[in-house]
């Protein structure tokens, strides 16, 4: 424990104790938390949309949030959704690219990845690139 992260031996964050920080947005710098696993914002006056604020936090698989949020992705983009009084808890984030019923959500010369909760991106292959992985 380092303040009020929980960081591994190389100092790379893996949870995160923001709860009851008066946050409206997680901020900027947020995104160098990216490789939490887990996430507690709990007592924030936080915005409804939080989307995109987690791009790129493909590790994270438990997220404590105010009881008014909603899990970024929705429902859809969690194994459960617990609500409670005085908090909502996100867990189990699932890869979209795997449970999308959609096997050509990516152009022929790219493929899915995993992009955070609820989100995706198609990266094209290599020697391919362009609108949708067209050009050689």
């Amino acid at each position: 424990m380092q303040a009020r992260c929980c960081l591994n031996q190389n100092g790379t964050i893996l949870g995160l104790d923001l709860q009851n920080c008066s946050l409206k947005d997680p901020g900027p710098n947020f995104t160098q938390a990216h490789t939490a696993v887990v996430i507690d914002l709990q007592a924030n006056p936080l915005k409804n949309d939080l989307a995109n604020t987690f791009r790129g936090f493909t590790q994270l698989q438990t997220l404590v949030l105010p009881p008014d949020a909603i899990c970024p992705g929705g429902i859809t983009a969690w194994e459960n959704v617990t609500s409670f009084v005085d908090s909502q808890i996100c867990q189990g984030q699932k890869d979209l690219c795997n449970s999308t019923r959609d096997p050509e959500i990516c152009p022929e010369n790219g493929s899915c990845v995993a992009d955070g909760p609820g989100l995706l991106q198609c990266v094209c292959t290599d020697g391919f690139h362009g609108y949708k992985c067209m050009r050689q």
